[in-house]
């Protein structure tokens, strides 16, 4: 999950209930901002997010999110071996001996 977190924050600077919409808009419904930001949290205190506050229109100010060199080489990283993974269950489940 945090990869996907890490994919969404690597496209813009984001806050945790943005980043709750988009996982859902790509069917990630049962995933609640409640499990969403203790991920957050660890990703930021593994230096792979960085966090700042900013004023909002709608209220108080929001914590907004972005990926840090680290952060993209992580999501690389999981690219690759999510790819791989990926070739290796399509041979094992549609032939390829």
């Amino acid at each position: 999950m945090e990869s996907c977190i890490l994919k969404i924050i690597s496209s813009k600077e984001t806050y945790g209930y943005e980043i709750s919409q988009q996982l859902k808009k790509y069917g990630f419904s049962g995933i609640s901002e409640g499990t969403i930001y203790p991920l957050l949290l660890r990703l930021e205190k593994n230096d792979l997010i960085k966090a700042k506050y900013r004023e909002s229109a709608l209220g108080p100010k929001r914590k907004y999110f972005s990926i840090t060199q680290a952060g993209e080489k992580e999501l690389e990283t999981f690219v690759n071996n999510w790819q791989e993974l990926n070739h290796a269950v399509n041979q094992l489940f549609h032939g390829g001996e």
